[in-house]
């Protein structure tokens, strides 16, 4: 993704958080125009056949922010509909013909004068006019709530809204009900008509709360004396509940024709209110309404979730930035120089951080490369690169046999029951002479440029971490002066193009048979990719034997 910056793009970046299906991630807006399509040199690919190859952009006029359709056949859409140039505003909600499995959130980072406590205390002194209907007065609130879905303020968003259904019920309390990652049901904001806080909800209506929850139905009752089965009820009973509301949140809904997506929208939570007194003003307050309130709350607490979670991404971003930072040192590898070979190596992590790293130690016996990619992505791959890095090298520097090196390392990780994480290696050993011994742990096969001739030495072992009782064997042979060993990780051999094709070894021994560096293959790679982002960490190693010395 391009980084430069166009005129007529204010200082601050905005942001948007882009959900497809279950995953979500966000997106820096930070050059103009930012452009969205199914081809795979758009700013943001959505790779399904009903987004137009070039089907829209986002553009930056006058310090605002637009999005343009690009004559896409089916279509861009902003809070549902279908537009052909629309200004943006916090929070709406754009889809790109692909509307049931992915849409944005266009979010600007910059932040409005006021905080959302200042705005709270604004809103509370509103005067409604008595003839407003109750819908007119619930649009009113929510649209007060809505525009404090900033970073941050998801609980003052909750007793907005606990206020604003307070009011037009002119019930004496109410509370929130969400449901967490793994469906669990917890109260997330208790209120009186009074504005003081609740935070015990023992005394509610359990059966009722459970009822609406179950068959995603709107439950209300303005006298529930006249329930038949009020006896059965015991905590209406008990704490003389008479005036009781109970309405689902619903999950904002996808667009799509599956025939196990609930008629009303996933159930993400409650809102429930009552009274001690039977209510006849709560008759006014329709279904409609209640509709609403189902509706427009729960996009309302989706949309701050998704902020909340751009926020703690974005936390989670920098501490990434950091471990990079602390990897990139503790992997820096100072290449030897020593008279009989050359060596050198570059990695290209498809994250900001690997488990990909390559070490070359002067050993007492001769020159040692080691080339190593630990399973998995991330944080985890890279604490466990780091680790086996710290060991092969103590244990190269002390002379130890390269057998004796892996198999220690192999005790290592399988001792400790690391999850499932195992690593691929090979650890090479060049002695002045041009012997040259190696133990290949599960890895790609080295590519040996011998003259005219490209070999691939094919001794393997298991890799590291897999089974505690595997035994480790090398293999040698003989290197020329001006032979090349090219080393690298699967990330290399099993880089994709768009239309899912790998680079393959093939390709991998025709262009080190050719090349004169390194670079060369990655130049290669990227070539052949095309601007498919990699999906793994790539590391080249090259090891020539100069015979000098």
């Amino acid at each position: 993704m391009s980084t430069s910056s166009h005129s007529g793009i204010s200082s601050v970046f905005p942001s948007a958080i882009f959900v497809l299906g279950e995953e979500q991630q966000t997106l820096t807006l930070n050059h103009t125009p930012y452009t969205v399509g199914r081809k795979v040199d758009r700013d943001l690919v959505i790779a399904d056949p009903r987004v137009s190859r070039e089907h829209a952009s986002i553009v930056s006029e006058n310090g605002e922010f637009y999005v343009v359709d690009l004559g896409s056949k089916h279509g861009t859409y902003v809070n549902g509909e279908k537009i052909d140039r629309q200004k943006l505003q916090r929070n709406d909600r754009l889809e790109f013909g692909a509307r049931d499995i992915a849409y944005l959130i266009f979010h600007p980072l910059n932040n409005t004068s006021n905080t959302a406590r200042e705005f709270l205390s604004q809103i509370s002194g509103i005067q409604i006019a008595p003839e407003a209907s109750d819908l007119e007065k619930l649009t009113l609130f929510m649209e007060a709530a809505r525009k404090l879905n900033t970073i941050g303020v998801l609980d003052e968003i909750l007793v907005t809204l606990l206020d604003a259904t307070l009011k037009l019920t002119r019930a004496e309390r109410g509370y929130i009900f969400l449901r967490d990652t793994r469906g669990a049901l917890s109260l997330c904001a208790g209120r009186t008509s009074k504005g003081e806080p609740l935070l015990d909800d023992k005394t509610i209506s359990r059966s009722v709360l459970e009822g609406a929850l179950t068959t995603n139905e709107e439950y209300l009752f303005t006298d529930t004396s006249q329930m038949l089965d009020v006896k059965e009820r015991k905590s209406i009973v008990a704490f003389d509940l008479r005036t009781i509301i109970c309405i689902p949140l619903r999950k904002p809904m996808v667009q799509t024709s599956r025939a196990d997506q609930p008629a009303g929208g996933h159930v993400m939570g409650a809102l429930y209110v009552d009274s001690r007194f039977a209510s006849r003003d709560i008759k006014g307050v329709s279904r409609d309404v209640l509709h609403a309130i189902a509706t427009e709350a729960a996009q309302l607490i989706e949309n701050a979730r998704l902020v909340q979670a751009e926020e703690a991404g974005r936390r989670y971003q920098q501490e990434l930035s950091i471990a990079a930072s602390i990897q990139q040192r503790l992997l820096a590898v100072t290449l030897p120089d020593v008279p009989f070979a050359k060596v050198n190596g570059r990695n290209l992590s498809c994250k900001e951080i690997g488990g990909d790293f390559f070490e070359a130690v002067n050993t007492p016996q001769g020159l040692a490369v080691v080339l190593a990619d630990v399973s998995g992505k991330g944080v985890s791959a890279a604490l466990l690169a780091s680790i086996l890095q710290g060991m092969v090298y103590s244990q190269l520097i002390s002379g130890m046999p390269l057998t004796e090196i892996v198999d220690a390392i192999n005790r290592f990780f399988t001792y400790k029951h690391i999850g499932e994480k195992y690593a691929t290696m090979i650890v090479t050993l060049l002695r002045p002479d041009g012997d040259l011994e190696y133990v290949n742990c599960g890895h790609v096969p080295p590519v040996w440029i011998c003259g005219d001739e490209v070999l691939r030495p094919s001794h393997g072992n298991l890799p590291v971490g897999l089974l505690a009782e595997a035994t480790y064997s090398s293999d040698r042979c003989q290197m020329k002066r001006g032979d090349r060993l090219i080393l690298v990780t699967d990330g290399v051999t099993e880089a994709e193009n768009a239309v899912g094709d790998m680079f393959d070894s093939e390709r991998l021994e025709r262009v080190a048979g050719k090349s004169s560096s390194l670079e060369d293959v990655f130049t290669a790679v990227a070539d052949f990719c095309g601007g498919t982002p990699l999906n793994d960490d790539c590391t080249v190693v090259e090891l020539s034997y100069t015979g000098e010395g």
